[in-house]
């Protein structure tokens, strides 16, 4: 069965989704609303349940990481996606706490130089946004580019994990 949870939290309204004991999706809106059409059209069948496993510990997880006392996630996870993608995601796993990683970076660890673009795609596509960690994926000369949840949430988590220097400068794409 699927279940969800929305909440607000620092970033804004969190939409979690979990599947059979493992999270499966995690947006964050500005909006109770955004957060609500996101589960209603991509989880029309989750049935709302912040008690329902892993739901809590998401919810305490986030909570922890947001205030600046966690800096691992342990969560089952569901990320349903290709191959590619779960190399992708696989990679941005492994990214710690605190450090970023290059897109070209990513595609020559996956063992894919040349699918820098894909790598891109893929991050784009990431279903458990924050968790797995995408907003630590930064351009090749240093800039922020791309994020699902907005540049300024990026630049958010970033400062949160002390690696962004304030003046770096936020690239639209």
């Amino acid at each position: 069965m699927t279940h969800c949870d929305l909440f607000e939290d620092a970033l804004g309204f969190a939409a979690a989704v979990a599947r059979d004991g493992r999270l499966a999706g995690l947006g964050h809106y500005p909006t109770r609303e955004l957060a609500e059409e996101y589960l209603l059209r991509h989880w029309p069948e989750a049935v709302p349940d912040p008690e329902a496993e892993p739901l809590p510990a998401v919810r305490l997880q986030l909570t922890e990481y947001l205030a600046g006392r966690r800096r691992v996630f342990d969560l089952p996870l569901e990320l349903a996606g290709t191959e590619f993608q779960q190399l992708c995601w696989a990679e941005l796993q492994r990214i710690p706490f605190g450090e970023t990683r290059s897109y070209g970076e990513l595609a020559r660890l996956i063992g894919r130089p040349a699918a820098v673009r894909a790598v891109g795609g893929a991050n784009h596509d990431n279903p458990i946004g924050v968790i797995v960690p995408c907003h630590r994926v930064i351009g090749a000369d240093g800039s922020l580019t791309g994020y699902g949840g907005g540049l300024e949430m990026k630049r958010t988590l970033l400062e949160l994990e002390g690696v962004l220097p304030r003046s770096l400068p936020i690239t639209a794409t």
